[in-house]
């Protein structure tokens, strides 16, 4: 068990750097079966809806012929899930046969149970990685649902004497818990004592090298996650266990444990690199401008009331701001060569 091997590792070496213990528990929890879906402990946008992995597929092949229509792109989803975003993509995709034909799926995936159901959906259309790195260079589409939230964070705590980082530790029962120690960072938010500041390296450094990949080889990225966009205190950091909020420390390697993203922060690693960024902006606004509504009406022509009802309830699930509507943003990353993406208006930049 992941928590009798961090138990132990702490209390020979002391207190255990947040990112590290975050790091542990999620490639534990990762490795579990039947954590995404109704029967695990959450939910996510393709399972709700085929077209959203569909809108996906069709706004890649209008990328794809903005940039010249090369004859091989590689086509990258980061944490792939059981593969049904990349399988719903790759069918929209076939109304564009030139795009399919020249499209190479690569999943970015390191839990073996979950490349597992990937490759039972998809097949031999794909190639996994264990990291970005793996992928060949070449002109590229990088699509990212829900991988940004996985990634490990810092926390910050402020002090009378000043920011203090968080790490974790455990007692003699086992039970693990916040402690501080002092430690550097900078760009923090004017905050009162008690406040919580959180940082992402692994975010921003994967958004780095990211555009720096689309800086030199070409294409775009879209990343789909629950965040805020614009840089504040506040503590994020949240546990899920079958669709309910739970402890951080409850059950270590049993619950999803994940962090709001900052969107801040990944346009400003982007362009650091020379990128052109598009947005945040809401999902459900994405979506709408991208006919979501009416692709629904399509699916549900024809089909029984309940298939209808299902149809339209995943779609408004997805859109209404009072569900995942507002709370998920998505943003593009570009070639600055390439013209700004469906979806993706001048009004939306800050």
């Amino acid at each position: 068990m992941i928590a009798g091997t961090l138990a132990a590792q702490i209390r020979q070496n002391g207190p255990l750097p947040l990112p590290d213990y975050m790091g542990a528990v999620t490639s534990a929890y990762y490795a579990q079966p039947n954590v995404i879906g109704a029967a695990g402990d959450f939910i996510t946008a393709p399972e709700i809806s085929q077209v959203f992995g569909e809108l996906i597929g069709l706004w890649s092949a209008v990328v794809w012929q903005n940039m010249g229509r090369p004859a091989k792109v590689r086509v990258i989803e980061c944490g792939p899930g059981r593969g049904t975003l990349m399988n719903d993509f790759l069918r929209a995709a076939a109304r564009a046969p030139a795009f399919l034909a020249a499209a190479e799926v690569h999943l970015v995936e390191q839990s073996p149970t979950l490349r597992a159901a990937q490759l039972a959906l998809l097949g031999n259309r794909a190639t996994w990685h264990d990291t970005i790195d793996g992928v060949p260079a070449g002109p590229m589409i990088l699509v990212g649902n829900e991988f940004l939230d996985a990634l490990p964070i810092r926390q910050f705590q402020k002090t009378a004497s000043g920011w203090m980082e968080r790490y974790v530790t455990v007692d003699e029962r086992g039970n693990f818990s916040f402690v501080l120690k002092p430690s550097e960072v900078s760009d923090t938010p004017a905050a009162q004592p008690g406040a919580i500041f959180e940082t992402s390296p692994a975010v921003t450094a994967f958004t780095g090298k990211v555009a720096a990949r689309l800086m030199k080889d070409g294409g775009a990225a879209l990343l789909f996650d629950y965040g805020h966009r614009v840089t504040a205190a506040g503590e994020t950091l949240q546990a899920l266990r079958q669709h309910k909020f739970c402890e951080v420390f409850d059950s270590p390697g049993q619950c999803d444990l994940t962090a709001h993203v900052d969107f801040a922060a990944v346009a400003g690693a982007a362009r650091s690199a020379g990128a052109a960024v598009y947005g945040a902006i809401e999902q459900g606004v994405w979506l709408n401008r991208l006919g979501i509504k009416l692709r629904g009406l399509q699916l549900a022509k024809g089909k029984s009331p309940e298939i209808a009802r299902e149809i339209e309830s995943g779609i408004r699930r997805l859109i209404e701001p009072d569900a995942m509507g507002a709370l998920f943003k998505v943003i593009a990353i570009t070639d600055p060569k390439l013209p700004r993406p469906e979806g993706f208006l001048p009004e939306d930049e800050p």
